[in-house]
């Protein structure tokens, strides 16, 4: 192995600052950045489209909730099950720690269904365009997770190797070793996915195939997550002297139902696209109907508590 020198040092605090009782950390940080980047660029997405950019603050809220519920229960579920059974209230306990990427995605699948069942879109138009912003949340993840000096790689000489003396779970008698950064690994990937979905996304917009966007992100990603995790530490203890740890085992049905998907997008001759509610005009304007002025910003294709 090579010296220790070789190596980064990897030793940031990962507190920002102390407000009174507030304390600031960079992975909330991170955790929220991507809440507010992605409603700019959903906002392009949608008004290229021309889908009212107000969906975006409705999708926003649905996103934000189902993000933080589906991560909070699927560490609870998938990896802390006996201490959620101990007390279930731990579960809300967030400021402990313990947020899973798989229910996280199950989450946010469940809370684009709900958005596009309450207000009258395509589930499958909605997930082609939402993995876009995902792509940008899962690089901000995994660079908070670097910033907490967690999910670290198994030890390597390679030269751009990390030493994480915060992580004290994973040290080899006493001392802490090179190891992969696999948070660079996975957050460089992310932004890879970000690139091609959006480059995918601009040929085609709203002639995009239905469900081609959503097929290839979730085969990409939880493939990459699933390989990715031969080069990290497991992250509890039950997953030692297993074939595959929690996180493949996870990824391998959410691979399956993207290849699915990735298979049957655009093939439906009745819906190829997708739809949602076209309540723009072609330059970006409120539609108008003749012998009236634009309409509201509550179109007749919004659901009526929309229109208040």
């Amino acid at each position: 192995m090579l010296p220790f020198l070789a190596a980064i040092y990897w030793n940031v605090n990962p507190i920002i600052a102390h407000l009174g009782p507030i304390t600031l950390r960079w992975y909330g940080l991170f955790f929220m950045l991507p809440f507010v980047i992605g409603t700019f660029l959903l906002t392009h997405i949608y008004r290229s489209e021309r889908v009212s950019p107000q969906w975006v603050d409705v999708i926003t809220i649905y996103m934000l909730i189902g993000t933080i519920v589906g991560a909070r229960l699927g560490h609870m579920l998938f990896y802390d099950f006996d201490a959620l059974m101990a007390d279930p209230m731990v579960v809300f306990k967030i400021w402990q720690g313990g947020l899973a990427s798989h229910g996280a995605t199950i989450g946010i699948l469940l809370a684009c269904w709900l958005f596009a069942r309450n207000n009258k879109f395509d589930y499958l138009w909605v997930l082609d365009r939402i993995v876009i912003v995902v792509a940008l949340g899962g690089a901000c993840i995994r660079t908070g997770n670097l910033m907490n000096s967690e999910i670290v790689g198994k030890p390597t000489n390679v030269p751009w190797a990390f030493i994480f003396p915060r992580d004290t779970e994973h040290l080899i008698q006493g001392v802490a070793v090179p190891r992969h950064p696999t948070q660079i690994y996975e957050a460089l990937f992310c932004i890879f996915l970000l690139i091609l979905l959006y480059s995918m996304w601009n040929r085609t917009k709203e002639r995009t195939p239905r469900g081609q966007l959503f097929g290839l992100f979730v085969v990409l990603l939880f493939t990459q997550r699933f390989l990715g995790e031969y080069l990290k530490e497991n992250q509890v203890a039950f997953e030692n002297g297993h074939l595959f740890n929690q996180g493949q085992l996870l990824s391998i049905p959410l691979i399956l139902v993207g290849i699915w998907v990735l298979w049957r997008a655009g093939k439906d001759p009745k819906n190829p696209y997708g739809y949602a509610p076209r309540d723009l005009g072609k330059e970006g304007d409120p539609v108008t109907l003749p012998g009236s002025g634009p309409l509201p910003s509550a179109s007749v294709t919004q659901p009526r508590e929309l229109r208040k």
